[in-house]
């Protein structure tokens, strides 16, 4: 069984597509053990609870330094005792130690086509502001794993969406939400928790 915690910050509606594909056995051989959010009034904390997930909120403002916070962060994340942990707009900077700890356990779901339109500054709707600035015909969505730099972890999936005329932003981004992040951030963990994805030379290899 594959023990996953996800790390959110807002509404947590990947978090909602990953508890469905859950329950629904879609992804199989996976549990939830717990939500961890740096925002008290993430949404996304509700639905751990409506789902009896345990969660908790560990925010940066509530310590002292940001050294102290990271200490504390990592062992709440330990607590839940994670084989998998992902990030599902997540919008604190994980701790060079943690990802030393957990290296090639942790992935993260991003709303672009890596390289494109990723990296420092580049998240929410930032993205979809930028992608359509440029005048992209194609946008999409990118899970990897997460290394020490912004969104330059080995690529797990992608999947690319059409970007249609009079797009807004918003637009844009619930249809790459609806038609990619929520789509493949599941079946990513999938593949994981079938034991299928590994990564060498910096690159993922899945199994058939």
């Amino acid at each position: 069984m594959l023990n996953v915690v996800v790390l959110v910050s807002g509404g947590g509606t990947n978090l909602q597509a990953v508890i469905d594909a859950v329950d629904s056995g879609a992804v199989a051989n996976t549990k939830i053990a717990g939500v961890i959010s740096n925002n008290k009034n993430a949404y996304a904390l509700q639905r751990a609870k409506d789902n009896g997930i345990p969660g908790v909120c560990i925010s940066p403002k509530e310590f002292a330094s940001r050294d102290l916070f990271n200490v504390k962060f990592l062992e709440a994340v330990d607590e839940m005792r994670p084989d998998l942990i992902v990030l599902a707009g997540f919008l604190v900077v994980i701790p060079p130690a943690m990802i030393e700890k957990y290296r090639n356990r942790i992935i993260n779901i991003h709303p672009s086509l890596i390289p494109s339109f990723c990296g420092t500054g580049y998240y929410g709707l930032k993205v979809h502001e930028a992608a359509l600035a440029r005048g992209v015909k194609v946008a999409g969505a990118t899970v990897h794993f997460v290394d020490e730099g912004t969104d330059t972890g080995p690529i797990i999936l992608q999947k690319a969406v059409d970007v249609e005329p009079g797009d807004t932003p918003e637009t844009l981004q619930r249809r790459v939400m609806e038609q990619a992040e929520w789509k493949i951030l599941p079946e990513a963990i999938g593949l994981i928790a079938a034991g299928r994805v590994s990564v060498k030379d910096g690159r993922v290899q899945i199994k058939a």
